[in-house]
């Protein structure tokens, strides 16, 4: 077992979008100095990094640098080469390990990995081949097609109708291997976010209910109004699979629960996640302070919620009246006293580009919900909570 390192050293992160951001501003205010290595010039992360190593993810005297620089390293976004964890590995401690991550990353191991537990997922067909797709099962459609690699944010799936569009489909996100799901008969989205020391000890938020809008989360409400049953099977099951995996971090895992009552994995991110940003208002411990915690192999914080909370997502779209660019008012959202409000820094907003989220604390989830209702208002944000 590795010795705890401690405050004052450096920790060093793969990626450097606004969840690298998160994560090195918790690292700092534990007293570690952060090295980002990242591929962009002027990514959230390197912006409040103490060092930023502009390099990309394969390259390997940019790997080297980083490890040589850092204590530990960690990833804030899935899609990271599994082979760049892998060459740090060599040099330096890594969490998670290229191996979870290397699951994670593809839908199809994914899926088999979970089912290999016992646990269930919606109904798939692996879809390797056009001549897959042009054959798949009747009973799988109405559905969606997924590539197996690279799709976040609902890019890189298309929804299908019937058997005989899948091909199509298929043909469309580029003919690279892909899963068909069938549609559930949904009650709720929700997520759990655990975390997992190298120890062994674990542990999980309160379940977040999630809302989707054009295949990006719109807004989380915590807790998750769902059977209080269902929620501790969710924790369980999260829990479960982060030893399965022998996973060292924070790893979320998405649930669909159907009408009927059964609980199913949608899919697994092994980093922190969206769902998860309330933890940094409302809970005794963030995600990311307790993904440093992990990688620095100190002790795990608590992770009890002290408020009701909901989570609003700002996308670029707020920037935008009709044609014309704005800056939304945000003295308008900050005169709602229970609005914490968090920018990533991103100089450029576009319409569906994650920009910063709104987290709602109040003592009663009606009033945070009410208050969430009241910053879509002030922003433009269309749909409701």
């Amino acid at each position: 077992m590795t010795a705890p390192i401690a405050p004052g050293e450096w920790l060093g992160l793969l990626g450097g979008g606004q969840l690298g951001r998160m994560f090195a501003m918790a690292a700092q205010s534990l007293g570690f100095r952060v090295a980002v290595l990242d591929p962009a010039v002027d990514g959230p992360a390197a912006a409040v990094a103490d060092r930023h190593i502009h390099a990309d993810y394969l390259d390997v005297a940019g790997l080297a640098r980083l490890a040589a620089t850092a204590r530990a390293a960690t990833t804030e976004f899935e899609n990271v080469p599994a082979a760049s964890l892998d060459i740090l590995a060599r040099r330096c401690r890594v969490a998670p390990s290229a191996a979870s991550v290397a699951i994670a990353q593809d839908r199809i191991r994914e899926k088999a990995f979970i089912v290999a537990q016992g646990i269930a997922v919606a109904p798939y067909a692996v879809l390797q081949s056009r001549d897959d797709a042009a054959h798949v099962a009747a009973d799988l459609v109405p559905g969606i097609v997924k590539r197996a690699r690279l799709g976040y944010d609902g890019k890189g799936q298309a929804r299908v109708a019937d058997a005989g569009a899948v091909a199509a489909a298929f043909d469309a996100l580029g003919g690279v291997p892909a899963v068909l799901e069938r549609f559930i008969d949904l009650a709720a989205e929700v997520s759990v976010i655990v975390a997992r020391r190298e120890r062994g000890d674990a542990c999980t938020w309160p379940v977040a209910e999630n809302r989707h809008r054009d295949g990006i989360l719109d807004v989380s409400i915590v807790p998750a109004r769902i059977d209080a049953a269902v929620a501790a099977r969710a924790r369980d099951t999260a829990i479960a699979i982060a030893e399965a995996l022998d996973y060292h971090g924070v790893l979320c895992v998405e649930f669909f629960v159907a009408k009927d009552g059964a609980l199913l994995v949608n899919e697994l991110a092994p980093r922190p996640h969206n769902s998860g940003h309330w933890t940094i208002d409302a809970a005794a411990t963030s995600q990311f302070e307790q993904q440093v915690r992990v990688l620095a192999d100190l002790p795990l914080g608590a992770t009890d919620a002290h408020a009701a909370a909901v989570m609003v997502n700002v996308l670029g779209d707020a920037w935008f009246e009709a044609d014309a660019r704005r800056e939304p008012d945000w003295a308008a959202v900050l005169a709602i006293p229970s609005a914490r409000l968090h920018l990533y820094g991103k100089a450029e907003p576009r319409r569906g580009r994650k920009m910063g989220h709104v987290t709602l604390v109040a003592p009663t989830q009606d009033a945070a919900l009410a208050a969430a209702r009241e910053v879509k208002r002030v922003l433009g944000i269309p749909g409701g909570v």
